[in-house]
């Protein structure tokens, strides 16, 4: 699935009640997802952590679609030349 057409799923699935909640409890939300994605790494258990990471991308997309930002040219615009600072791939910022 590209970015932006899971930014577009996660829109139809959940944007109405996440507007109603707001920007900030939204965010709160999320903030609580990342937490949950540390204590997988800690247990290292890889069904657990790909919940998580979906999870905490779910979140962040919606996050995005709130602000009005389409994440598939958001990351294009600054990682498609690699590196933001340097321009490198790998980056060789140091």
């Amino acid at each position: 699935m590209e970015i932006r057409a899971f930014q577009k799923k996660i829109e139809d699935i959940y944007f109405e009640r996440d507007s109603a909640r707001g920007l900030d409890g939204t965010y709160m939300w999320f903030a609580e997802e990342v937490g949950e994605l540390t204590r997988a790494l800690r247990r290292d258990d890889r069904e657990e952590l790909e919940g998580e990471f979906a999870d905490v991308f779910a979140w962040l997309s919606t996050l995005a679609s709130m602000a009005e930002i389409d994440l598939e040219e958001a990351v294009r615009n600054k990682y498609e030349a690699g590196c933001p600072r340097c321009v490198a791939t790998p980056c060789a910022c140091g």
